[in-house]
């Protein structure tokens, strides 16, 4: 029987700096022998286009993005593609982030600063099944009592659908039922029933707690400062 030709070697960059985007994808090319390097300028725009194309070696993942802030985007992402290994690459390289991003099931976290060749390494490292983090990341030492990343919020948050996730982020935005049944193009009546899900998988009570507890876990708050 004659050989089938091995899948090509893909990756998904979703990043919305056009500059960066161009660097990183000729670095793959060119340094790391990824045969296609797919990007997206949103997280919607990137699960579609993991939809499309199937599995991917990596996905790397900036926070900061159109539609998404904080590790929303990274919650979300796994909640669609639970197999895709995710990589963020931030600007913000704080080490309570980066241990929330690891706890919330990325494979790793790349400071946007880093170097030509460190951020080569890092993607290869990934790419071989390790976990990388900065050189400089050290665990946040946790408070009395307390965990040292919000791991509680984070596995409370995992518990969310993909649709579930879109919702909670457009309440965090502070939009009415009627204003989200609208932009999702779904029922009102659909709305609530999702938001009754999203407080019941949440432990919470309430539209404020529920932005409470996703702000804590995915320090949108901070992003957005």
């Amino acid at each position: 029987m004659p050989e089938t030709a091995s899948d090509p070697r893909r990756v998904l960059l979703i990043e919305d700096h056009p500059l960066f985007c161009e660097a990183m994808r000729m670095a793959l090319s060119a340094e790391l022998d990824v045969e296609e390097v797919h990007t997206a300028a949103s997280l919607g725009a990137g699960i579609e286009t993991l939809d499309a194309i199937g599995e991917v070696e990596a996905v790397l993942l900036d926070l900061n993005l159109p539609d998404v802030t904080g590790l929303d985007g990274l919650l979300r992402l796994k909640a669609a593609h639970p197999r895709a290994p995710v990589v963020v690459v931030s600007a913000l390289a704080d080490n309570r982030i980066i241990a929330n991003v690891l706890a919330a099931g990325a494979a790793g976290f790349i400071p946007k600063d880093s170097s030509r060749d460190v951020l080569v390494q890092a993607i290869r490292d990934v790419l071989d099944g390790d976990v990388y983090t900065p050189p400089s990341f050290e665990p946040p030492v946790p408070e009395e009592g307390q965990s040292s990343v919000d791991e509680s919020a984070i596995a409370r948050l995992a518990q969310l659908t993909p649709q579930q996730h879109k919702i909670l982020d457009l309440v965090c935005q502070g939009r009415l039922n009627k204003q989200i049944a609208h932009e999702l193009s779904i029922a009102e009546t659909t709305v609530k029933a999702h938001i009754t899900a999203i407080l019941r998988k949440l432990h919470v009570q309430s539209r404020t707690q529920a932005v409470l507890v996703a702000n804590k876990a995915t320090y949108a708050d901070i992003l957005k400062s």
